[in-house]
């Protein structure tokens, strides 16, 4: 029975290593992706004012002056408060569509982050099991200790005494 806890521990380290690695390719791969579009921080932001938009935080930078642009050309209107003949709707459409864009490449960001702390926990988790499995395989090969003759004492205050065993009677 004790092969579960080595399997347990390896198959815990296995997808931990997995998951390390896929959650670091995929953010690799969503900035790249962000950065081939070449893609600025419009100079108006209140953060990151132009720099490249190649990782979450300028990635949503980005998506908030999206929306102030997309308010002040709708007249405050959001694109579904916009009569359907307003010529302004398909401005304001677009810039919800790009918004949607960089926010889900932020969110992207987010599970990749996510991936690589479950995959680092996972490991982490697989080597305590396998180390915990270690330790009860020594203590099982330990030599039997010999049965003391000690009275047993109560396992918490109050508890009563279990009664001394009787001696048998002379013969």
């Amino acid at each position: 029975m004790r092969v579960v806890p080595r399997i347990v521990g390896i198959i815990a380290i296995v997808a931990g290593a997995i998951m390390l690695v896929a959650g670091v390719v995929t953010y690799v791969v969503v900035a790249n992706t962000l950065s081939d579009e070449h893609i600025t921080v419009s100079e108006d932001a209140d953060r990151f004012a132009g720099d490249p938009v190649d990782g979450p935080l300028t990635a949503y930078a980005q998506a908030e002056v999206i929306q102030d642009h997309a308010l002040e050309a709708g007249g405050g209107l959001t694109y579904a408060q916009l009569p359907q003949d307003d010529p302004r709707r398909d401005t304001v459409m677009t810039a919800s569509f790009l918004r949607a864009s960089l926010f889900t490449s932020v969110v992207a960001f987010g599970v990749a982050a996510l991936v690589v702390g479950l995959g680092v926990l996972f490991v982490l988790l697989g080597i305590a099991v396998l180390a915990l499995d270690r330790k009860v395989a020594l203590a099982t090969q330990a030599a039997p200790v010999a049965p003391s003759t000690a009275v047993p004492v109560a396992a918490r205050p109050g508890d009563p005494l279990p009664a001394p065993p009787v001696p048998p009677p002379p013969t």
